[in-house]
């Protein structure tokens, strides 16, 4: 249940759409001055380093922001939020979406953040603890459901979770509901994997048939390696900001194409 670690996968193509999407959103709610709530429910160690054993174990980040990266506008804030990251900690280092979070939100933004691998909650603290984010070791949808609807109102969740536990594609609509009860002016960002045999499909129809005008924006990819599973990328997203679709549409033909 606790097997998952990012660091073998961080800054692949899922990543990028993503953490992509995220700054963007992030960056549509700093424009108004009015403060915001960020919340993530499974939100890894913050910050890899793309040179570790582990990442080029998979050589998943070579296949994905390695190669992708160029297509996206230097101007985006993903991409400034990459600049930014490699200026403080190396040319290597890769940020988790907590740490682009972190380097959106303005002071006075809370930001609520659950972890429940020790040793990657451990690395989380210490990468994120800087910017005053409230971090626990706790199953996140069980935090997600105690701290909504959270103060300030206005603001984004990013559900990421691993999928490593097979009941979350059945679990996930119910919990994702319960959220949208309590916080129903809130963006929530739910992110899945497309993978060969289609778990996420029974889990998007309960989830379409319940908020029809959430977005779901999907981008294809082919395998990182002989035979491995995940062949694209979703995020399904509850309150869309205006604009994102027609940015996550953007995203996709630039990630289609490389």
């Amino acid at each position: 249940m606790l097997s998952y670690q990012h660091g073998f996968h961080a800054g692949n193509l899922a990543d990028v759409q993503k953490h992509a999407l995220l700054a963007w959103m992030l960056e549509y709610l700093t424009q108004k001055d009015k403060p915001l709530s960020y919340i993530e429910t499974h939100a890894g160690r913050g910050l890899y380093d793309l040179a570790a054993p582990e990442a080029l174990k998979t050589g998943e980040a070579a296949a994905g922001i390695a190669r992708i990266e160029a297509r996206i506008p230097a101007d985006h804030p993903y991409r400034r939020r990459l600049a930014e990251i490699r200026a403080q900690f190396g040319p290597n280092a890769y940020p988790g979406s907590p740490l682009i979070a972190a380097m959106a939100l303005r002071e006075g933004d809370p930001m609520h953040l659950a972890e429940l691998h020790p040793q990657e909650h451990r690395a989380l603290t210490e990468h994120l603890a800087p910017w005053g984010a409230h971090i626990q070791m706790r199953d996140g949808f069980d935090m997600a459901l105690a701290v909504t609807p959270p103060t300030p109102r206005r603001g984004l969740m990013l559900i990421d979770p691993s999928y490593e536990v097979k009941a979350d594609y059945t679990a996930i609509p119910r919990i994702v509901t319960q959220i949208a009860r309590k916080w129903n002016v809130g963006i929530i960002a739910l992110w899945y994997p497309v993978l060969t045999d289609a778990p996420h499909r029974p889990m998007l129809a309960d989830l379409q048939t319940a908020f029809p005008e959430a977005l779901r924006s999907e981008v294809a990819f082919p395998p990182a390696r002989e035979g491995h599973r995940m062949t694209g990328s979703g995020l399904f997203v509850i309150n869309p900001p205006f604009g994102l679709a027609d940015e996550a549409a953007r995203l996709a033909q630039a990630i289609g194409s490389a």
